[in-house]
């Protein structure tokens, strides 16, 4: 039976399970302490923007 999904360019259900099995096995400490280095690595940005411009800000980095 086909899988009815459709996955990101490299992403398959495979994939999808690996990750949702780390993120579910994760202890209170591991999540937080991920969360706090992915705000400091460098190369990357993390921002705060209002909702209603989450679609045209995905549609922008979409193109990139």
């Amino acid at each position: 039976m086909k899988d009815p999904n459709d996955y990101p360019y490299g992403w398959d259900a495979n994939r999808v399970k690996e990750l949702l099995q780390h993120y579910e096995n994760q202890s209170d400490d591991e999540a937080a302490e991920e969360d706090d280095t992915a705000f400091y690595s460098s190369g990357e940005t993390v921002m705060v923007i209002p909702n209603e411009l989450v679609p045209a800000v995905r549609a922008l980095m979409s193109k990139q």
